[in-house]
């Protein structure tokens, strides 16, 4: 149910930066901006907020989102609107506007959404939780205590 309702908020933040910028650069009508809604929050909330935010945390979800954002107005604009001079204007202005609006979202996903355990022992962590022991004892079946001689 949390990702249900954070899908839902996820899709709506899409869907009114895609209106509100599709509407005033480009030509687009309500069900394509609807069917690009649907496959960006789609794919952005598999990457972007369930494999980035938890391993590498917000900066780098961020970059990520503004990345993907503007690669996938930019490339299903190019599909369903056509070509014209003002898509990478609208889809640079799109990925800033996503940008924003996705990194308070991310805070909602670390606080309510995502296992405290996903993020807190993240990848990165984890590797510095790692340690090695090293003892003088080859073979820990046949231990003899140490004399005072040796």
């Amino acid at each position: 149910m949390r990702h249900v309702k954070a899908l839902a908020i996820k899709f709506a933040i899409t869907s009114i930066v895609l209106f509100s910028i599709l509407t005033i650069f480009l030509t687009a009508g309500l069900g394509e901006i609807f069917f690009m809604s649907v496959l960006i929050t789609g794919i952005a909330y598999v990457i972007g907020d369930l494999f980035i935010l938890p391993r590498f945390g917000y900066f780098l979800a961020a970059i990520a989102d503004f990345g993907l954002a503007t690669i996938s107005v930019w490339f299903l604009s190019t599909l369903f609107i056509g070509t014209g001079e003002f898509i990478l204007i609208a889809s640079l202005a799109t990925g800033l506007s996503m940008t924003i609006s996705e990194s308070i979202f991310h805070i909602y996903m670390k606080e309510k959404v995502l296992n405290k355990q996903t993020y807190e022992i993240g990848y990165f962590r984890k590797l510095n939780q790692m340690q090695i022991e090293v003892a003088e004892e080859d073979d820990i079946h046949n231990l003899k205590p140490k004399s005072e001689d040796d």
